[in-house]
């Protein structure tokens, strides 16, 4: 019986760790365009907490801007774009 000595072991793979989508001096608000809109798909759907890899009360604090965005005209409610170039 031939046995190597270490039979599990992990494959060392480097990986790069993401950097946060929000900086430590952004402000999460409806008139900071340019942080919303990452945070909204094509389609104007707003994106999932995983997706956004933000944490629980940012991705509250994003919710709520793009619904005053959205309110307030800043923002489109929906993006239909591509259902028309059909």
């Amino acid at each position: 019986m031939n046995k190597s000595k270490r039979p599990f072991t992990k494959s060392k793979r480097s990986f790069r760790r993401r950097l946060p989508p929000i900086q430590s001096g952004d402000r999460i608000d409806y008139r900071n365009m340019s942080l919303i809109s990452r945070f909204i798909s094509e389609q104007g759907n707003i994106l999932s907490r995983r997706v956004n890899r933000v944490t629980l009360k940012q991705q509250r604090l994003i919710t709520i801007a793009i619904k005053q965005a959205r309110i307030l005209s800043l923002l489109p409610f929906l993006n239909n774009q591509k259902q028309f170039e059909r």
